[in-house]
């Protein structure tokens, strides 16, 4: 913890949970315009702090859920919710946003703690039924891979996924001066505008062909295709399907899709070896056979747009080839 003055007395900022209190009332208000908040909206805050977004939020919204995990924040902010005249249209919930069930809400407005960037937002755009916009403040890198677009320096398997689920887009830059303590890195606010309805196909699949094409992103689908580890885990899948056609697929939790599991294992190899007629076997044939008809095996994962991977994913699903 660090210990800073905040509102006449000391106050203990909790670097584990990532406290850095918002402070200018411009950008706080700013923030509050850009979300577009109606009379009607129920609103979800994760994160308040001591409530200087929230008050402002309040004053517009027909509810404010708030989200908080420590309990001296909460302290804090209930204690300023209560002197207000909306302090009926505020609810409070305590726990970890990750591991709770979230409530309904139209509009998700937030300071988002960093280290959680990735899984909340997938999780929020997991939530059913879907809310109609997240404006949310994040690490200025990770704001900038969410907003990337294909062949940008910042465009990753972390881009493609939320690209496929919503529309984002960056709204503002805030100095890191404009928070209490300072980060140590410099922020962004972006619009989470989810994709509706959401597009209907197995996300299985899908992650794990981004897992595959992104472990080098910048080498060509072929060159990906023919690694001998990488035809090896497609032909054992390919067997699974074979022999169980019939059989219902799990159901694979969207939230999944940000997690930064270890990404296929993708090592170059002798490249005379890998050209080896001898060396290939009937599968990766096949694998070879797929890329060359369809004329897909000189795309790169980093040019890539939504529309170009399902492609991939559908052809390779319709010869029985499959990623997970």
């Amino acid at each position: 913890m660090e210990r800073r003055k905040d509102a006449g007395h000391h106050f203990l900022y909790n670097k584990a949970y990532g406290q850095h209190i918002l402070k200018n009332p411009v950008i706080l208000n700013s923030i509050v315009d850009k979300a577009g908040i109606k009379s009607t909206d129920v609103v979800l805050e994760i994160g308040p702090g001591t409530g200087n977004l929230t008050m402002l939020m309040l004053e517009k919204a027909k509810n404010v859920v708030a989200v908080e995990i420590d309990p001296r924040m909460i302290g804090e902010l209930t204690k300023r919710v209560h002197s207000s005249p909306h302090k009926h249209k505020f609810q409070l919930i305590q726990g970890d946003v990750l591991k709770i069930q979230l409530p309904f809400f139209d509009l998700c407005v937030a300071n988002i703690p960093y280290q959680i960037s990735s899984p909340l937002v997938f999780k929020l755009l997991s939530h059913r039924p879907i809310f109609r916009c997240a404006v949310l403040m994040f690490q200025r890198e990770f704001a900038m891979r969410l907003v990337a677009k294909p062949g940008s320096e910042y465009y990753c398997r972390l881009s493609a996924n939320v690209r496929l689920l919503a529309k984002v887009d960056h709204l503002m830059k805030v100095a890191k001066t404009n928070f209490k303590p300072p980060p140590k890195v410099e922020s962004s606010v972006v619009r989470i505008e989810p994709v509706y309805p959401p597009p209907k196909i197995n996300y299985r699949e899908w992650d794990g062909l981004l897992r595959l094409c992104f472990s080098r992103k910048n080498k060509t689908l072929g060159a990906i295709f023919k690694k001998k580890n990488v035809v090896r885990m497609l032909e054992e899948n390919y067997k699974i399907f074979a022999s169980a056609k019939e059989a219902k697929q799990s159901e694979f939790d969207i939230t999944n899709l940000g997690k930064e599991e270890k990404m296929v294992d993708v090592q170059d190899e002798d490249v005379k070896g890998m050209e080896d007629e001898q060396d290939q076997g009937e599968f990766k044939k096949k694998v070879v056979e797929v890329l060359q008809k369809e004329n897909i095996g000189e795309l790169r994962a980093t040019k890539m747009d939504i529309d170009d991977f399902l492609l991939v994913l559908g052809i390779f699903n319709k010869e029985g080839i499959h990623f997970a």
